[in-house]
């Protein structure tokens, strides 16, 4: 299966060492006559890269910190070919174990999963390991736990989608290592929308499928449909599609710069990129003529569902996400829609925060790690097409 995602920047030069250096020191790349395994990219990741042989590698695959981390086991790395070839890179973990099926890609931008033939998975839980056999032809190849999905990609998607006059593009401040945190607003150039959606993306650098389904989502609430025109006119969405560049740069588990989940930093806001999420919402909550009725944050987990606030607990505007998912189900039905209703009062994560202090439906949206692509960006379309069917439905604050 092959998928194509915008442009992305992955041409920074290979870094070399030869294969008797590498032997003790953790290793940024590797080189043995056969091949060089680096991660000199925006999202490489390995901890370690060992020469076992001419034409075998071991990489450990590490978190980013000692702190308690989610087992989102990242990795991506790039073999250069010395001469064509067969080469063996093993994928060792020294905790969580082995989760995302290898992807591969020479150009960065189009991807396709690793036949199953050349890769063995051994062992159970955190003692996961995998090991991928390949033949190397001319040119590098890149692999990775999932698609790749750096902050230029959002920037040649940005710059696509704010052509229509009813997006605009703005600067919404910088990441705790200096990076861009942007965000986009859609309305009907005409204004005088009082209701504001929130749509958040890619807190967790691991989550693809989050994003995967975020960009046909936010695309169909900017098409040509009647309905998107009549959303439009109604609604003020704002999008942050990507809250933690630094964590995706540096090819992060979990957390970013500072050690912390951004989402178990929704009420605290003690950290760069989660303060400006904390910013916007006092912007619009302090504006007289605007109101938060509804964020969805967008996210990827083992399956596909939706972390909901259960019906019973009151949100305005009412019953929403009840009925937002039952039209959804209706628009997909050869599809199960899966929802997961609890809340936490006080648990510091976006959802729980939007509703204990705004009162607004607030859903998890979560994709499949490995959920079919083709899949993926139908649900993205369906799920939009539900949400402004069912916000038009509701009365006007």
């Amino acid at each position: 299966m092959s998928f194509v995602l915008f442009a992305a920047a992955l041409a920074a030069p290979v870094t070399t060492s030869s294969a008797t250096e590498v032997a003790k020191a953790p290793a940024a790349a590797c080189e043995s006559k056969a091949a060089t395994v680096d991660k000199a990219f925006p999202t490489g990741a390995f901890a370690d890269c060992q020469v076992k042989g001419k034409k075998r590698f071991a990489l450990t695959i590490a978190p980013e910190d000692e702190g308690q981390i989610n087992c989102s086991a990242w990795y991506a790395f790039r073999l250069t070919p010395a001469r064509r070839g067969r080469v063996t890179v093993e994928l060792n973990y020294p905790k969580c174990g082995h989760r995302y099926w290898p992807k591969m890609s020479t150009d960065g931008i189009s991807w396709e999963y690793i036949p199953p033939k050349a890769v063995t998975v051994e062992g159970e839980g955190d003692d996961r390991t995998a090991t991928i056999k390949l033949k190397l032809n001319n040119q590098p190849v890149f692999i990775a736990a999932q698609e790749i999905i750096p902050p230029s990609t959002y920037d040649a998607w940005l710059s696509r989608v704010t052509q229509s006059s009813a997006a605009t593009r703005r600067l919404l401040g910088k990441s705790a290592e200096g990076r861009d945190i942007e965000a986009m607003a859609i309305a009907d150039p005409a204004g005088g929308q009082k209701e504001v959606i929130l749509l958040v993306g890619r807190q967790h650098p691991p989550e693809i499928t989050g994003a995967l389904a975020m960009f046909p989502f936010v695309e169909t609430l900017l098409g040509d449909s009647d309905l998107a025109k009549r959303y439009r006119s109604r609604f003020h969405t704002e999008v942050v599609p990507l809250v933690n560049p630094d964590g995706v740069v540096r090819g992060h588990w979990r957390h970013n710069t500072g050690g912390v989940d951004l989402n178990r930093d929704w009420g605290p806001f003690t950290q760069p990129e989660t303060k400006l999420m904390q910013g916007l919402l006092e912007e619009i909550a302090n504006n007289p003529d605007q109101q938060l009725r509804l964020m969805l944050d967008f996210h990827s987990t083992n399956r596909d569902v939706f972390y909901t606030i259960p019906d019973e607990l009151p949100t305005d505007p009412p019953l929403f996400t009840r009925d937002w998912l039952a039209r959804y189900q209706q628009l997909m039905p050869d599809y199960k829609v899966n929802r997961d209703a609890r809340h936490t009062v006080g648990r510091p994560i976006s959802k729980a925060h939007i509703f204990d202090t705004y009162g607004a439906p607030a859903i998890t949206f979560e994709i499949g790690d490995e959920t079919d692509r083709i899949l993926v960006r139908r649900i993205g379309e369906q799920s939009a097409i539900a949400m402004m069917e069912t916000l038009l439905a509701t009365p006007k604050p």
